[in-house]
């Protein structure tokens, strides 16, 4: 295997993976908590978001009408494919969102779509690239499984639900709300339009909005390269600031007060997202993530880098790597519910506005001395 590139650049959660999480929370923040079930039907919640089985006996036992306790783990694919027209696809990101103890703090582990993995299931059988389990099947909950048995292979984390997500929500979220604000830090030109994005902010519709938050090639200045915003990592970082912007807008129409303008904005989805929350009451799951703060999302980076396997590019956790010692130690922060307290040891895998409070010691034994050479990851 090659040695680890040392320029590589964060991984970043697309936006769609913080819309899953935050659009769910946001209808019940802004709705009161609790009293959403006295302003809005049950079931125009529940309706308002394509329900299925998409885990299988892969999900976590649970009991049939348990109360929801956390810690919870999720697992979130997103493909540029319609979710539901079927066929053979392959995901672009793969992300294990968290949710603590209490659930009022969710995590998002981004797992790049090249990142080197073993599939059990796999055809062939052999190692592959993470993207390549979803391609397992035509019938996309069996390539769901599959995936979610490849990455417990990797990490020894079992999930309680999951989503499939696509662009296409995007485009009918934006559509919704009219116009959002974006802002390109230089100026790029489609690939797929030709269409020249001025640097600086201006708002866009919903056509304008996906082109530029599709755009990967365009982002290839000095400025790019020396500020990690190369390639998928700008387009990366565009599609998380369409959330926030999203989100914005959304307060200021309104969506902020009135819990029916809120799933309509749930609704706005359609097709383009599916979610499982197994024996769950998906209003039960909202409600007990009231107290989530979008703006408080850790937003990680598997540990691992660039390299090459005869001649062909992978992502790679290197063995006897800083890079292996990170990513064992964060798959047991995950299982044992102290993400916080790895992200303040390895702070050089986080990417995104947010951090956890560092000022406290640790509160468990499971804490690590953060890498000195840990790199930046490729998504």
């Amino acid at each position: 295997m090659s040695e680890p590139v040392k320029h590589a650049a964060k991984a970043s959660s697309p936006w769609w993976a913080k819309a899953m999480v935050i659009s769910g929370s946001m209808v019940m923040v802004v709705a009161g908590g609790g009293a959403i079930a006295a302003q809005v039907s049950l079931n125009l919640v529940n309706n308002s978001v394509n329900q299925e089985d998409l885990l299988g006996d892969q999900r976590v036992e649970a009991e049939e009408g348990a109360a929801i306790e956390g810690p919870l783990n999720f697992l979130v694919l997103g493909t540029d494919e319609r979710v539901d027209a079927g066929g053979e696809a392959r995901t672009d990101a793969d992300i294990i969102v968290h949710l603590n103890a209490d659930l009022t703090q969710v995590s998002m582990i981004s797992l790049p779509r090249d990142l080197l993995v073993d599939i059990p299931s796999g055809i062939p059988a052999e190692q592959t690239k993470l993207t390549e389990a979803f391609a397992y099947s035509e019938d996309w909950g069996e390539s769901f499984q599959n995936t979610a048995e490849t990455i417990t292979n990797l990490t020894g984390i079992q999930f309680d639900g999951g989503a499939i997500a696509n662009f296409e929500g995007f485009l009918q979220m934006v559509d919704e709300l009219g116009t959002i604000e974006l802002c390109p830090w230089h100026e790029i030109t489609s690939i797929h339009t030709d269409k020249t994005f001025e640097a600086g902010c201006a708002e866009y519709d919903k056509k304008d909005a996906l082109d530029l938050v599709r755009q990967r090639y365009g982002w290839d200045s000095e400025e790019d390269y020396a500020n990690g915003t190369w390639g998928d990592f700008g387009r990366q970082k565009m599609q998380q600031q369409a959330i926030k912007k999203i989100l914005e807008r959304a307060k200021e129409q309104g969506y902020a007060t009135n819990p029916v303008k809120a799933v309509e904005l749930l609704n706005s989805f359609g097709d383009a997202l599916t979610v499982d929350v197994g024996g769950y009451n998906l209003v039960d799951m909202i409600t007990q993530m009231r107290d989530v703060d979008p703006n408080e999302i850790l937003s990680i980076g598997t540990p691992s880098s660039e390299g090459s396997i005869n001649g062909t590019s992978y992502v790679l956790i290197h063995e006897g790597t800083d890079e292996e010692v990170a990513s064992d130690a964060l798959w047991e922060a995950i299982a044992t519910d102290t993400v916080n307290e790895w992200a303040c040891a390895y702070p050089d895998w986080l990417s995104g506005d947010s951090a956890p409070d560092c000022a406290a010691p640790p509160t468990t034994a499971t804490s690590a001395t953060p890498s000195d050479a840990a790199t930046e990851t490729a998504d």
